[in-house]
């Protein structure tokens, strides 16, 4: 996106899949069920366009808002989450709907009719790359809720290939020096257009690295479910203290599902049920039959990391899995992708498209250097690590990208099937809480250390 053209579709592509995401819900599913984890559509509608006003238009030209009255209203910092349901404080969705193409309107004439500077192409791509963050948060609202799947998800339409078992299993990843992250930082190439890259992700640093081997596929519903039936939510010798506070907080909501909750404790992933002896996952509003050769999704980091205790493995560090995916070493050409350099939807599952539901060896194409597959799509990964800065960080033009979540929160990578492939790269570092279980979050092992 270094061009005019190439903006301006890419802010219509992203205004479109917001419509079709609100649109496609009757009025009275406008008011989504309240949890922690999602917002109603026509708010994060409102909150997306209030923030190409804000870090667009007001920022380069001083325009005023479209309505002055509004902007505490659709700003996140000052509507309190609780607030964002309140059915007299907001406007109707029609009403949002105007806002949002009056605003993509001004954003489409000042990209066409103004100069294409360094700031400008920096600030246009931030505020579309955050309305697709919003394109996510608004898909997997739908799946925690239990609403229909978005229009244009396929969820039960992949025809590729079975699992082929050959292509599982570890590869090793040899010791050596390693290069993480992207270049520079705001104080030393504040506004970078020709490889866009968030402050978390900056600046570019060397790392050593002992051999290990880590798995090519990611977890797989199989392989979790072995978890599950071995008791593996109630043995806690597999679980760290902060799984075990984790379990006893959590029960069963069932949004969406017409059931009464299940209360106690969590012995299986919240969007399974096991019935007559089958194993189902709810896919939006579908109940599914588990297939076992698909990825685990929307589990938190504190099951990944029981699962791995009893399976006497681990998890990776973020380090280890960036070099995994991209193998960029200091002093040669860079990689942006497992692949290359140039995105290629087909290679991956990602904008909203399966929703994951594929084998966890399909998408060859997108095979890492060391063979490692599906490294961006399909599911975040959690890694070991908190989310912290690297060295050098430099706070960014939005200042709260990341501050907000730095030791708080996990590391994941890779990007999930909701994800939008204009946004990722094998360097983007995403922060989820430990605790999440609503977002497109799975991941891979490594085996542990033989010293």
């Amino acid at each position: 996106m270094n061009d005019r053209e190439s903006l301006i579709h890419a802010l219509h592509q992203t205004r479109d899949r917001v419509k079709d995401l609100v649109c496609s819900l009757r009025e009275d599913q406008l008011s989504v069920p309240y949890h922690p984890g999602v917002n109603p559509p026509v708010w994060e509608m409102g909150h997306s366009t209030f923030f190409y006003e804000v870090f667009v238009l007001n920022w380069l030209d001083g325009t005023p808002s479209y309505d002055p009255s509004m902007d505490e209203l659709w700003d996140s910092f000052h509507m309190d989450h609780e607030d964002r349901w309140s059915k007299t404080l907001f406007p109707s969705r029609d009403d949002t709907l105007t806002y949002m193409d009056t605003i993509i309107q001004r954003m489409e004439d000042r990209i066409r009719n103004e100069s294409l500077t360094d700031e400008a192409l920096y600030l246009y791509r931030y505020a579309i790359y955050h309305q697709n963050m919003h394109v996510e948060s608004m898909t997997w609202c739908r799946q925690t809720v239990g609403y229909p799947a978005p229009p244009f998800a396929e969820p039960q339409g992949f025809t590729g290939e079975g699992v082929d078992q050959e292509a599982r299993g570890d590869t090793t990843i040899p010791a050596g020096r390693y290069l993480i992250g992207l270049p520079g930082n705001r104080e030393t190439d504040a506004y970078a257009t020709e490889d866009f890259g968030f402050d978390n992700e900056k600046p570019a640093f060397e790392v050593d690295l002992p051999e290990f081997s880590i798995s090519r596929t990611l977890v797989t519903n199989g392989e979790f479910q072995k978890f599950v039936e071995e008791g593996g939510y109630e043995r806690p010798e597999f679980w760290s203290q902060g799984g075990r506070k984790w379990l006893e907080r959590e029960i069963n909501l069932n949004f969406g599902t017409g059931e009464p909750p299940l209360m106690g404790t969590q012995t299986q992933p919240f969007h399974w049920r096991k019935r007559d002896g089958r194993w189902y996952e709810r896919v939006f509003d579908q109940w599914l039959p588990l297939e076992p050769g698909h990825p685990v999704k929307q589990v938190s980091y504190w099951e990944a990391e029981a699962f791995c205790n009893w399976a006497g493995r681990r998890l990776p560090t973020e380090y280890e899995w960036e070099v995994a995916a991209l193998a960029n070493r200091p002093g040669e050409a860079r990689r942006r992708y497992p692949w290359g350099n140039e995105m290629d939807p087909a290679k991956l599952d990602m904008d909203q498209r399966y929703m994951g539901r594929v084998p966890v060896t399909a998408f060859a194409q997108g095979e890492s250097p060391f063979g490692c597959r599906q490294m961006l799509g399909t599911a975040w990964e959690w890694t070991s690590n908190q989310f912290f800065p690297y060295d050098g960080f430099s706070v960014d033009m939005y200042p709260f990208m990341s501050t907000l979540q730095f030791g708080t929160h996990k590391t994941t990578k890779g990007g999930g099937c909701a994800a939008s492939s204009m946004l990722i790269r094998g360097t983007y570092r995403q922060a989820y809480h430990p605790d999440r279980c609503d977002v497109y979050t799975g991941f891979r092992t490594c085996a542990l250390s033989q010293d």
